[in-house]
């Protein structure tokens, strides 16, 4: 198999080039047109193939010298992932053709084809990530992720917030890609490799006397940190609340969840299969990392008065425990706890963002949590599908995030040490205290009094179909135990 051949085994990737292909033709040949609502519904269709492909092939593949990898587990995290992006495309509708804007009323329509294939390129970037066997193209990958996002958080360029959130991303963002590349360039140092089936060896015959040479720590110390920041980890999550709250609000919802699934994974995947002769080092890590995310971010969100940047101390927290499944010590109960719980937490917060980014459209571009006081008296069905999502995220059951929090605490418990049992029990408390600040805008949207409550208003088509999606994979993804067997076998 030569090198040219190799590309037509990379399948995932092939899609989303053709699908930019596609959009970027179709835009350039109806630029001049006023009515191109059908744009939408063609990015959409685009991405149906990305889903459906890793799920209908079985096979591994292993190409440009084990640079590419892909295997089912992965091709299931992809997936999931493009799945994420698909409502999120759904539901941008309604703000790429909507008033969105405090300052003067202004469509987007024009660049609705650019949005589209930013967002496609970020996922190209994030697939390059999942499939990489050797850091300089997990490198890439990540690049490739971060750049297009910070143009999609600018993308309201009428809005000052827009930009300074951009600017803020983009400068953290480049920060800590300075900070990964050099514990790369420490981990070559000490290995003379970058692939990591021989970094994994390199290291395991290093660190079998039992000392480690400092390099090893500072490499590992300074990948997990540059990491740490596109997870936004304590204490790498500085820019997260300024950059949520002035991205679009589509905009957050896919930071929130599609980025922070593709990187949680990636990271799980390095540490277990490379870094794994040095896991009583990153278990440290873990440790300290998980419990700050969790507690300083739930401290945090319940002072918050505005519901995006509330979201995004709600996001933080949601890091923190979807790498509680890093702890354990069992790779196959490890990934399944992580992928199910990405998975859960996508429909879960989309339809949260879906509500808010419609409530926003109808509010003149107000999202703080007050103006949700009264809600359900107007529009009862939008107050319904937002307490069930928000339950879904405390983990209250019978919805499928009390599911998804089950496993990754089975997962952490896995490791079977003292540290490992505390940090469970320290995440349960927490999960005590988020279900007060979720409970709070049920509180605002059923109890609060209000003497001028949102207006009554009808959600379009594209609002409905993405709220229904997420809604039934929030009732039903924790019933159906198939899917979490599913995805424990493909791991």
């Amino acid at each position: 198999m030569n090198s040219y051949s190799d590309f037509l085994y990379m399948i995932p990737e092939a899609m989303l080039v053709a699908a930019l292909v596609i959009l970027f033709v179709a835009d350039f040949a109806t630029v001049s047109k006023d009515n191109r609502k059908w744009l939408n519904p063609l990015a959409c269709v685009l991405l149906l193939p990305v889903i459906l492909s890793p799920l209908l092939s079985a096979t591994e593949v292993h190409l440009f010298g084990d640079m590419y990898r892909n295997t089912f587990g992965v091709g299931i995290v992809k997936s999931i992932l493009a799945a994420g992006t698909l409502v999120v495309f759904i539901q941008s509708k309604t703000w790429l053709y909507g008033d969105y804007s405090n300052s003067g009323k202004h469509k987007v329509m024009s660049l609705e084809a650019e949005f589209y294939m930013l967002i496609i390129s970020t996922l190209l970037g994030m697939f390059v990530m999942l499939s990489s066997g050797h850091f300089l193209i997990f490198f890439l990958g990540l690049e490739m992720a971060s750049v297009p996002l910070a143009c999609v958080v600018a993308f309201d360029k009428h809005r000052n917030q827009s930009a300074e959130g951009a600017a803020k991303f983009i400068l953290t963002a480049t920060f800590s890609s300075g900070v990964m590349l050099y514990g790369i360039s420490l981990l070559y140092g000490a290995c003379g490799t970058l692939y990591f089936d021989d970094v994994a060896l390199k290291l395991q015959s290093l660190v079998s006397d039992g000392n480690i040479a400092p390099m090893l720590i500072l490499a590992l110390v300074f990948f997990f940190s540059g990491l740490g920041f596109k997870l936004s980890l304590v204490p790498f999550h500085f820019w997260t609340a300024d950059t949520y709250q002035g991205a679009p609000t589509t905009v957050t919802g896919y930071l929130s969840v599609i980025s922070k699934g593709a990187a949680a994974y990636t990271l799980l995947v390095i540490l277990f299969h490379v870094f794994g002769s040095m896991a009583q080092q990153w278990h440290v890590l873990l440790y300290i990392v998980v419990v700050l995310s969790i507690t300083i971010a739930n401290l945090f969100a319940l002072r918050q008065k505005e519901l995006k940047r509330f979201m995004a101390f709600s996001s933080i927290s949601q890091a923190g425990y979807i790498m509680l499944a890093t702890i354990g010590t069992d790779w196959t109960m490890s990934a399944s706890a992580l992928l199910y719980y990405v998975l859960i937490y996508i429909v879960a917060n989309m339809s949260v963002f879906t509500i808010i980014s419609v409530v926003e459209q109808n509010n003149n571009g107000k999202t703080r949590i007050s103006d949700y006081d009264g809600l359900y008296q107007t529009n009862p069905k939008l107050a319904f599908l937002m307490t069930l999502a928000l339950f879904s995220l405390g983990g209250i059951p019978p919805f499928a995030g009390m599911f998804s929090k089950f496993f990754v605490f089975l997962a952490a418990a896995k490791a079977g040490s003292a540290w490992a049992y505390a940090i469970v029990f320290i995440a349960l408390v927490n999960t005590v205290v988020s279900l007060y600040y979720y409970l709070l805008i049920v509180k605002a949207m059923y109890i609060n009094k209000t003497e001028s409550p949102l207006p009554a208003f009808r959600s379009d088509c594209s609002t409905k179909l993405a709220l229904l999606l997420c809604t039934v994979g929030v009732l039903l993804f924790g019933v159906c135990s198939c899917i979490f067997d599913w995805i424990n076998a493909s791991v």
